[in-house]
């Protein structure tokens, strides 16, 4: 037994195991485990500045019978799903750009100024847009400055930009833009050109080809992307918080009120847990769309 103990201990599979275990054992620790925690205390009871440790559903229960919660998860949904198609729209073109229309020796480069803004805090950029867009900042100045604001200017006040669905969406979309054009640049890139050469020798328009090859080869990226940046963006506090003034709250923002300013932290854990379900949701029937989209354009 000592002997096949010590052959497996050197076996692939041991040193596989090895491998993997540092990145597991992360991942329960600062994944698995929060979740889990949110997920017990959603079930538990609120006391006067303690959680009695009782098992209910009124903390479901009362979020769903809630309006303020359903108004509040609609408004990170749509502002989510605009976020997303505007990234997504305008990241398509730029990895064509980047996949089709550079030389090899030159996407290296380009790929390296998309990555750029991740050089700087992601509140920093969010602070940078609420210069940009503020009463008083870079937009309305300059439009003050070329005389279109002002008594004799086509707008007689200040654009007042901050505190809109817009101004939340146009921010997100900005911090999101490098996720979506990587992964949508990788699946251009992988698609074989001798493909693309074969559907215009065979007739069909470029217009045409694009639709039916190389719209269908890149997909994958497409729906990475889509991933990438609805997910987190139903769930981000930063920007509602800062270009919303507080007027906007998004759903992160009713989680932070239920466990920090009212400390009741199992009605925050259900909103949390339900929120999570809901994206869940909407993200298998997303990717079962997708396969369903796939399977018609074969």
């Amino acid at each position: 037994m000592a002997g096949k103990g010590e052959s497996w201990l050197r076996s692939e599979s041991a040193q596989g195991y090895a491998l993997i275990s540092p990145p597991f054992l992360y991942a329960v620790l600062l994944l698995a485990a929060p979740l889990v925690t949110i997920l017990a205390y959603s079930f538990f009871q609120d006391g006067y500045l303690t959680v009695v440790h009782e098992f209910t559903l009124q903390n479901y229960i009362a979020t769903w019978t809630d309006p303020i919660f359903r108004v509040i998860l609609v408004r990170s949904l749509f502002v989510a799903g605009l976020v997303t198609l505007i990234t997504v729209a305008l990241a398509f073109p730029i990895a064509y750009y980047l996949s089709f229309g550079l030389a090899p020796n030159q996407k290296a480069r380009w790929i390296f100024l998309i990555t750029i803004p991740f050089w700087t805090s992601y509140l920093i950029r969010v602070f940078l847009w609420k210069v940009i867009l503020g009463y008083n900042g870079v937009i309305n100045s300059a439009l003050e400055s070329i005389g279109i604001i002002g008594p004799n200017g086509l707008i007689a006040d200040p654009l007042q930009m901050l505190n809109s669905v817009g101004a939340i969406a146009l921010t997100l979309a900005h911090a999101y833009a490098p996720f979506a054009i990587l992964p949508i640049f990788v699946s251009l890139e992988k698609i074989d050109r001798s493909l693309l050469e074969a559907g215009q020798d065979l007739g069909e328009s470029r217009w045409r080809t694009f639709l039916r090859v190389t719209l269908p080869l890149a997909m994958p990226g497409v729906v990475a992307a889509t991933l990438i940046v609805f997910i987190p963006t139903v769930g981000d506090y930063v920007t509602p918080e800062l270009i919303g003034g507080g007027k906007m709250p998004m759903v992160a923002n009713l989680i932070q009120a239920q466990m920090l300013p009212l400390d009741n932290r199992p009605m925050g854990s259900a909103i949390a847990v339900s929120s999570l379900l809901v994206v869940a949701a909407l993200s298998l029937v997303f990717l079962w769309l997708n396969r369903r989209f796939l399977k018609v354009g074969k």
